[in-house]
């Protein structure tokens, strides 16, 4: 792994930022279903890219699949991938999803290792930028989530109806509108050391 992941006081602010949302959205809202277990036991890794370009977030990439793959997974189960200097522009950051892929296939870990994308200015294909939808997958900074492919296979095989978490995640940002997530987010991007989110609508 490059220097540019290692952890350092300036990025203490960006990991908890990134906790908290991980606690109070994705947890508290039960987006995830099996995020819980997982952050409860202590087995997520939390790195933080120094990129500020798509070519050393890349470098930064692969280091922290092979440290996963290598890792115990009763120590680390999954890795958070935060990025805040590069790829802030969602655009840039969806066609950097094409590379992350190539880059698995590189390293032989297509079927090993899924790589799930989050970002402040997230937008779904066929949905305005305003959409409540939208903030299933709107993180405090850019984030590339790095999975293991027998972890979701295990938890998946666990749920009765996988297929209905996304319809019922709409749902549930539905219900809790434009304030409720400003609420929200207004706890975890407390500590936020990039510009502001973007705000959600109940549409």
């Amino acid at each position: 792994m490059t220097g540019n992941a290692e952890p350092n006081a300036d990025t203490v602010p960006i990991t908890a930022a990134t906790g908290r949302w991980l606690e109070l959205a994705v947890i508290g809202l039960n987006l995830c279903p099996f995020a819980r277990p997982i952050a409860n036991a202590g087995r997520i890794r939390y790195a933080v890219s120094r990129a500020r370009s798509a070519a050393d977030l890349r470098d930064d990439l692969i280091d922290e699949l092979r440290l996963l793959v290598e890792a115990d997974p009763a120590e680390v189960e999954t890795t958070l991938l935060i990025h805040p200097w590069a790829l802030q522009d969602f655009f840039a950051f969806n066609d950097f999803l094409a590379e992350a892929d190539a880059v698995l296939e590189e390293l032989d870990l297509a079927g090993t290792v899924q790589i799930a994308s989050f970002h402040p200015r997230y937008q779904f294909a066929d949905t305005d930028f305003e959409d409540i939808e939208n903030c299933t997958n709107r993180s405090p900074y850019p984030t590339l989530h790095l999975l293991r492919e027998a972890s979701i296979e295990r938890a998946v095989g666990a749920l009765a109806e996988p297929a209905s978490i996304y319809r019922r995640n709409i749902e549930t940002l539905r219900r809790l509108g434009e304030a409720g997530w400003k609420r929200l987010q207004a706890q975890f991007d407390a500590d936020r050391v990039a510009d502001d989110a973007p705000d959600c609508e109940s549409g």
